[in-house]
């Protein structure tokens, strides 16, 4: 399903699209933290530890938030009924703004895994996402290694880019995805828009356009 196109030239936007992960690169990644998490041999206490960072990877993946943004959810703020989670917004330009939440759909196995993890260590509800965030940009860049994930893409913020190329990708109107990832502007969302003349020129095949 082509991605619904931005009403305006994209020809403005003189930036590249960000970089993001591609599906096979997304899945590794995603293999390799669930591993490092399920390790057999290791303590209950680095269980508990790795636990916290395997929720904070799923959560970046599949809300498209800052990493700041994530390390700053509350158990209040995660609705398990509804599989939503609502995430206070940052880098908000205007002052009036500035405090604002946002509420953010989530596959029901995500917050399946959070509640897996707080029913294990009751002891973590509140501070299951409170992780030093230099410590999971560590952990982040060695798994990336692990998975083979070139080195100008190892950083948590290319989970960001990957979502909202993801939602665009199937067909998530662009100023809903603007809205899930807490852009105050569309153009900074429209950037996304952006496709490679391959990526552009496989469309229109598939499309029977050329």
């Amino acid at each position: 399903m082509l991605p619904t196109t931005y009403n305006g030239s994209l020809a403005v936007f003189e930036s590249s699209a960000p970089n993001f992960l591609t599906d096979d690169q997304i899945n590794r990644l995603s293999l390799a933290f669930q591993g490092w998490y399920d390790q057999k041999d290791i303590s209950d206490t680095k269980r508990c530890i790795r636990g916290r960072y395997w929720l904070v990877f799923l959560a970046l993946r599949f809300t498209g938030a800052r990493i700041s943004e994530v390390i700053n959810i509350d158990y209040g703020d995660i609705d398990f009924r509804n599989a939503e989670i609502r995430l206070i917004t940052l880098k908000r330009h205007n002052p009036k703004k500035k405090g604002a939440y946002r509420i953010i759909p989530v596959p029901a196995n995500l917050t399946g895994e959070i509640a897996s993890y707080i029913a294990q260590y009751p002891h973590m509800k509140d501070k299951a996402f409170k992780v030093d965030r230099s410590n999971f940009n560590k952990v982040f860049k060695e798994l990336c290694i692990e998975s083979n994930i070139p080195k100008e893409l190892s950083h948590p913020h290319i989970l960001r880019h990957t979502r909202a190329i993801e939602l665009l990708r199937a067909g998530v109107p662009v100023t809903i995805v603007q809205d899930l990832l807490g852009h105050s502007a569309l153009t900074t969302t429209a950037v996304y828009l952006k496709m490679s003349g391959q990526e552009a020129k496989g469309i229109m095949r598939e499309k029977g356009l050329i």
